[in-house]
């Protein structure tokens, strides 16, 4: 079971203001892995994490050929490491787009003065420490 509640959500969602940008990996068709730094990755809900993607290149072409992804947090003062094991999903209009983009930490929006960005939202199966230990999995 997965359940994002009190020190992850708490964590996650100030990564930005922390100065811990959450990494995203995605992979392309060929196979190829892709790191990408997301300041607005957020808990969306107790199974759930979502972020504005507002560059729209490479990390969403990969998500659209291939959608697991893995979110890397990492909070170097704190020694907190977390991945997070998912499938992610692409809202490009409608009511849940409208929510991460609600949610989004104000720095992201403001390189996205014209709103363009997609919600990217990740269903995740598991959560683990950086040494591998399973702390949560469906």
């Amino acid at each position: 079971m997965i359940d994002m509640t009190g020190e992850m959500q708490e964590l996650v969602d100030r990564a930005h203001a922390d100065g811990w940008d959450c990494t995203v990996g995605t992979v392309d068709k060929d196979g190829q892995p892709q790191l990408s730094l997301k300041g607005s990755v957020m808990v969306y809900d107790a199974e759930t994490l979502a972020y504005w993607e507002r560059a729209k290149r490479t990390a969403l072409e990969n998500v659209a050929v291939n959608p697991k992804v893995t979110v890397l947090y990492n909070n170097m003062t704190d020694r907190i490491r977390w991945r997070f094991y998912g499938t992610a999903e692409v809202h490009e209009s409608g009511l849940i787009r409208k929510e991460v983009m609600a949610r989004t930490v104000e720095a992201e929006l403001e390189r996205d003065p014209e709103r363009l960005g997609v919600a990217v939202l990740i269903k995740v199966n598991k959560v683990a420490e950086l040494s591998g230990a399973v702390l949560q999995e469906r």
